[in-house]
């Protein structure tokens, strides 16, 4: 049997490991196939240079097969830092950001980072900065707006 041949190799390659990154099922079958190698007889090395991976991510491989077994295989919890907003208290924002910022004492009109930056220090006592207030907007379903010069 003659050896395939794929053109521009490297761009699928880049394409395959991208897609496996996209889901915790891909990763973990990832992690078997490549057990798989290691129990047919390749080298962590060998392993390694198919996967795109370093020699120590698949002897990592191992190692979590050995203290767990097939689920020691899978995606594990990542530890983070908590939210800085409970549950009660995003809630209230989502009531509070329907309001208008004047009726919680704020100089705008209208809602944006910097302004639900302070709201958020002075009501509830949480300190977050601009960028994060952005994101907590377009968390929400909200689209902060900006005063615009009006034309008389």
């Amino acid at each position: 049997m003659r050896k395939l041949e794929i053109e521009d190799s490297g761009a699928l390659r880049i394409a395959i490991q991208q897609e496996i990154e996209r889901s915790e099922d891909a990763r973990y079958y990832h992690r078997l196939h490549g057990l798989l190698l290691l129990a047919a007889g390749h080298s962590c090395r060998q392993v390694a240079g198919v996967f795109g991976e370093d020699d120590t991510t698949v002897q990592r491989w191992v190692r979590r097969f050995e203290q767990g077994g097939l689920g020691g295989l899978r995606e594990r919890k990542k530890s983070g830092r908590r939210r800085a907003l409970s549950a009660d208290l995003w809630s209230r924002l989502q009531a509070d950001l329907c309001r208008a910022p004047q009726e919680f004492g704020l100089e705008r009109a209208l809602w944006d980072g910097p302004s639900l930056s302070r709201h958020l220090r002075y009501r509830y006592g949480v300190e977050l900065g601009v960028r994060q207030c952005q994101r907590i907007f377009r968390q929400m379903g909200f689209a902060p707006r900006s005063l615009r010069p009006q034309v008389a």
